[in-house]
């Protein structure tokens, strides 16, 4: 990987920045998806489906009678099954390894789709300088990613466990999606440059580095709203089993476990943060409108309006999969677009 870290390169003419941004946005498309099928496997109640995790064998799924009996076994041994499951048939023990295989099958492929071509774009010598160790960074990233995937799915096989620990879901989901933002600025920076080879790379304001520590905050929050199933709370909005603030369903838990473990005090926060999150947004739109970038303005509004309404009707129709799922499509395309607008200020800087 000597080639990938170099900062100077020995054919400059082989330097194709626009080739690795394409590239990067079909990773990133990827992140979305799986985020996606990520949020589907944890609303079937399917993430503890596969019980070990085999990197390579893994990626053939069972194919005969006897294998889908032995796997099914395994899973019968977990406490999940007698808690959730009990019962089930094969037939329905095969819908829920579905998704629980999809993710994990759209995992690998993300990893094979970022790491070959950075092998082969390093051997031709087409990374910029100074973007070798950005890209082997956000790779590192992602297997990091991977390594927190099991030990969530770890967390949920542990002897009186029915589900994974609302925290490893979350630190999951969080990884995945700051992987996304760091691989959309990386190929904002790469089209620029495509455009103009002396530019260099945008910075991080402090304004946009506020903005996206408190979606952060809003992430982490839908991540333990998803980890908790918070959502069932109250299928009210605004108010929760009609009251602004229902108070603690949990006692005897100190401020921390209240604030990250308490179903009815993490629905409050994610639902009233969201509006923190949605007013330092709309400076940003209109930071990145006055820099002349009203595509970028409008995507954001796009997102967060959208997310909204979506995030309340999911409340309303007491969190139905199909819109819960698009409710964390529209969560990661928001992620996209603060990138997207958070690069386009650090530019103008």
């Amino acid at each position: 990987m000597e080639a990938v870290a170099s900062s100077r390169l020995s054919h400059p003419a082989r330097i194709n920045p626009r080739a690795l941004a394409i590239w990067l946005f079909v990773v990133a498309a990827m992140i979305v998806g799986i985020v996606v099928v990520g949020g589907i496997t944890r609303l079937t109640e399917s993430g503890l489906s596969i019980t070990v995790w085999d990197p390579i064998t893994g990626v053939i799924p069972p194919l005969t009678h006897a294998q889908w009996q032995a796997e099914f076994a395994h899973y019968r041994q977990i406490d999940q099954y007698a808690a959730v499951h009990a019962g089930m048939t094969l037939d329905q023990f095969k819908g829920i390894f579905f998704w629980e295989y999809t993710h994990r099958l759209l995992a690998r492929t993300i990893g094979s789709v970022f790491a070959l071509p950075l092998i082969w774009f390093s051997a031709r010598r087409m990374i910029p300088g100074g973007y070798g160790w950005r890209l082997v960074a956000l790779l590192a990233l992602g297997g990091l990613q991977g390594a927190f995937g099991w030990l969530m799915v770890r967390s949920g096989l542990q002897p009186g466990m029915t589900e994974v620990a609302p925290g490893w879901l979350a630190v999951h989901l969080l990884t995945a999606l700051f992987t996304l933002a760091g691989i959309v600025w990386t190929a904002l920076d790469l089209m620029v440059l495509a455009r103009n080879p002396n530019a260099k790379p945008a910075r991080l304001t402090a304004f946009a580095a506020i903005t996206g520590a408190a979606l952060f905050v809003q992430l982490l929050y839908g991540a333990l709203m998803a980890g908790l199933r918070a959502g069932h709370v109250t299928n009210q909005w605004p108010l929760m089993n009609g009251t602004i603030f229902p108070g603690p369903t949990l006692s005897h838990h100190s401020l921390l476990g209240l604030l990250t473990n308490d179903p009815a005090v993490v629905h409050f926060i994610h639902r009233w943060w969201a509006w923190v999150v949605v007013a330092l947004l709309v400076v940003l739109a209109r930071k990145v409108r006055r820099a002349g970038r009203r595509p970028a303005s409008v995507a954001i509004h796009t997102a967060f309006g959208t997310q909204i309404l979506l995030g309340i009707a999911v409340v309303w129709m007491g969190v139905p999969i199909w819109l819960a799922a698009l409710h964390q499509l529209v969560g990661a395309l928001l992620v996209v677009a603060t990138a997207w607008g958070a690069h386009v200020i650090g530019r103008t800087r």
